[in-house]
């Protein structure tokens, strides 16, 4: 999808912005004498787009200033009286592009498959893909040679004619919290102080004129939008409406979801009364529904295409409502839980008596072996390709068997594994996902992790909103990551501080629920739905890059072993990112290139 687009002609710029998403709000304009910029997404707030894009074009504007990225959800593109400067906040949600060849851009746009219609598929970038479902956000290759990615936090400054001048990639925004030396005391209270006031800050920054709330009946989402609806009741945001949107389940192990919810939605509305429920039936929603579509018609491969129908569902009723903004609770599991890689620390300082106590303290709160403890939060990251190479010796029963994240999918040829780069590209994964100390890369990776949501860019135009995430808020994840795990680990009670810090607003059926039920119900039935449409999809696809990249007859046998139950949440991810993989490129020619109506903010001359 194109909300952008930067072109050249005679040498000068010329800068256009999508119409449709425009009037929406989605793509601001703002001109100062210090030049022009479009903004896609928001800067400092959602309900002060225009502000926030004007802060940025003051700052960055100034001649010889290089001023640290705001906070917001936005990639944009300044054009200043003696240069160009090309941007994304740290966390990535909106992307950008640029052409480049021979040190000279020549164009720039949030679509990638737009600046790439022609070009070689860039065979890289799709063993980068296939090494796990992080991968696209933070690898500057896309699917197209000479098409480049603007990483998150990533300033790249560009001459006046598009030549380049430098690319700054802004690490570490937030400052390290000073840690909390205790567990208990005043120490514990500031912490849970500390955590509100950011989770506040957060949905505050995300209301809109019309804010929507997904509640799911757990822990999270219900925060969210119990801060949402106070926030709204006690008037500290700025006037607007609530709407409160659930998927429900009348049939299945789902079902078992229902009371939560009703207990959610009935304490959420007694701070807003005014709140709107929107309760979506999806008892005939299947993973993998219109599957072609979902993971045909994206920019880039999209890994999560096989979920897309639930969300889907939901998107369409808050856009029929004419909703600005959609919050979710994604993101909360590994920014306000406990921290397991604290392990690891413990065991590469030579504390190992105290790791093993810890260790056997987390088994039993989590209702998992020692040793699985131990071989998840401390082997692993450690070697993490050996330990995935050994488990899958032992377990080469199946074609799924001893899948991990990083080893070679048994359908992924040797032969373009090696020729490009596989096996590098797992090492960089891995070095993304764990790095030299994996408590700190546990948070660079959970934005990725934990809301991938290219449906939410894909649907913008139609919806009118984005998917918008207040526990991946810099300002939560400095206020969490500045935590010991003393702090913040309590056997058998997940996410401590989150619940001490929602204790006076959460229902005490949610706050103390332990567990939630998960979404296999939809996964199973998809498979038993779409199974064989699947594999028909799988051998009748004719794309050259399918065969040459793929044993597509191992592939089918894989959707058979896990229409099975055979495998674990590892193999299907693979399996589900080969499957939109081989969806994409069998569409990828067949897509129109054209951009839809568009407006000039810079015609150039």
């Amino acid at each position: 999808m194109e909300a952008l687009r930067l072109e050249w002609s005679g040498g000068a710029p010329r800068l256009w912005a999508a119409e449709a998403m425009a009037r929406q709000g989605l793509v601001t304009t703002v001109s100062s004498p210090a030049g022009t910029a479009v903004v896609v997404g928001w800067v400092g707030s959602v309900g002060g787009r225009v502000a926030g894009a004007r802060s940025l074009l003051d700052e960055f504007g100034r001649p010889g200033t290089a001023p640290r990225l705001p906070t917001g959800d936005y990639a944009a593109v300044l054009v200043c009286r003696d240069r160009i400067l090309l941007m994304r906040d740290e966390y990535a949600r909106i992307p950008l592009f640029f052409r480049e060849s021979g040190g000279r851009v020549s164009a720039v746009s949030t679509s990638a498959r737009r600046l790439g219609g022609g070009a070689e598929p860039e065979r890289r970038y799709f063993c980068r893909y296939l090494t796990g479902n992080m991968a696209q956000p933070h690898s500057e290759l896309t699917p197209f040679t000479g098409v480049h990615r603007i990483l998150g936090g990533e300033v790249v400054e560009l001459s006046i004619t598009g030549q380049i001048r430098g690319r700054v990639l802004q690490r570490d925004r937030q400052a390290q919290e000073p840690p909390v030396p205790s567990a208990d005391g005043p120490d514990l209270r500031k912490a849970v102080k500390d955590l509100r006031l950011a989770l506040e800050h957060a949905v505050g920054r995300r209301m809109g004129r019309m804010t929507a709330c997904h509640v799911s009946g757990g822990t999270d989402s219900t925060s969210v939008a119990l801060l949402a609806a106070r926030l709204l009741g006690s008037g500290q945001s700025h006037p607007g409406d609530l709407v409160l949107l659930a998927g429900r389940f009348g049939t299945g192990e789902l079902a078992g979801e229902q009371p939560y919810l009703d207990e959610a939605m009935e304490e959420i509305r007694r701070h807003a009364p005014a709140a709107r429920p929107v309760i979506v039936d999806a008892d005939d929603v299947a993973d993998f529904d219109d599957f072609q579509h979902h993971a045909g018609d994206a920019d880039e491969p999209h890994a999560h295409a096989f979920r897309a129908p639930f969300w889907s569902r939901l998107h369409s009723a808050a856009a029929e409502l004419g909703c600005d903004t959609l919050m979710t609770g994604c993101g909360a599991d590994p920014i306000a839980d406990a921290n397991p890689f604290h392990l690891h620390r413990l065991a590469r300082t030579g504390q190992l008596r105290q790791m093993t106590k810890q260790a056997r303290a987390w088994a039993a709160g989590s209702e998992r072996g020692l040793w699985d403890v131990i071989s998840a939060c401390v082997v692993r990251p450690a070697v993490p390709l050996a330990a995935e190479r050994i488990t899958a010796l032992r377990r080469r029963g199946t074609v799924l068997g001893g899948l991990g994240n990083f080893a070679r999918p048994r359908w992924l040829r040797p032969g373009f594994a090696r020729a490009h780069g596989f096996r590098e590209a797992g090492i960089a994964e891995s070095r993304f996902m764990f790095g030299r100390r994996p408590e700190q890369s546990l948070y660079d990776v959970a934005n990725y992790v934990a809301a991938p949501d290219p449906l939410s860019w894909r649907r913008a135009r139609q919806d009118g909103f984005f998917l918008s995430h207040p526990f991946l808020d810099p300002e939560v994840v400095a206020t969490m990551r500045g935590l010991p795990a003393e702090a913040t680990f309590h056997p058998g009670r997940s996410k401590a501080v989150l619940r001490e810090a929602m204790a006076d607003l959460l229902p005490s059926r949610i706050r103390s629920r332990a567990v939630k039920i998960p979404f296999n119900q939809l996964y199973a039935r998809g498979l038993r739905m779409h199974g064989d449409e699947l594999i028909d999809l799988c051998r009748s696809a004719r794309h050259p890059l399918i065969a040459e990249m793929f044993d597509v007859e191992m592939l089918c046998r894989a959707v058979r072993e896990a229409q099975l139950g055979i495998g674990d949440s590892y193999s299907w991810d693979r399996m589900n990112s080969s499957l939109a993989l081989v969806v994409w490129l069998e569409r990828l020619e067949r897509r129109s290139s054209a951009p839809g109506p568009d407006m000039p903010v810079i015609a150039g001359s």
